[in-house]
């Protein structure tokens, strides 16, 4: 079943991640529906061209700490429906662009989105506690220069 992650809106967006509502089978597949990509500021009609892109990528979160977790840790972090920033869907060329990358090498395409970006990298990262390393740090710090007063709320994960 869909969960309220896929919300109507963005973070702090007027426009919506999908609309209408795609169609859901017995399987839990979806077809159908209007998607917003937030990296490319763009729609995409059908879910076929998205993928669900890790906020933290998955290699990234192994690097700063999830390598000392155990196994269903990993596997918490890696299906992690508590916060709606985690995982997001967004076009398979912009989530294949941004791989395991982290903000000191990739920032979304779409110049209007990446203080949300920054924002909610910082905001998985400590949800998690994970690690920042000095270029990760430089980059979230230069972007924030750019994107005065965005508050971060976080509830902790672990």
């Amino acid at each position: 079943m869909p969960t309220g992650r896929a919300a109507p809106h963005g973070p702090r967006s007027s426009k919506p991640r999908r609309s209408p509502p795609p169609d859901q089978d017995p399987r839990c597949e979806l077809s159908g529906g209007r998607w917003y990509s937030e990296y490319d500021d763009q729609y995409i009609e059908g879910p076929a061209k998205l993928d669900i892109d890790h906020r933290i990528p998955l290699a990234k979160a192994w690097d700063s700490g999830a390598k000392d977790w155990s196994a269903a840790e990993r596997q918490v972090y890696a299906n992690d429906l508590g916060d709606a920033r985690a995982l997001i869907a967004v076009t398979a060329k912009s989530n294949r662009s941004k791989s395991d990358r982290d903000p000191s090498i990739w920032l979304p395409p779409a110049d209007g989105n990446r203080c949300d970006y920054a924002s909610q990298w910082v905001a998985i990262k400590t949800r998690w506690k994970l690690a920042i390393d000095p270029n990760e740090e430089a980059s979230l710090a230069e972007n924030a220069t750019r994107c005065p007063n965005t508050p971060v709320k976080v509830q902790l994960a672990r």
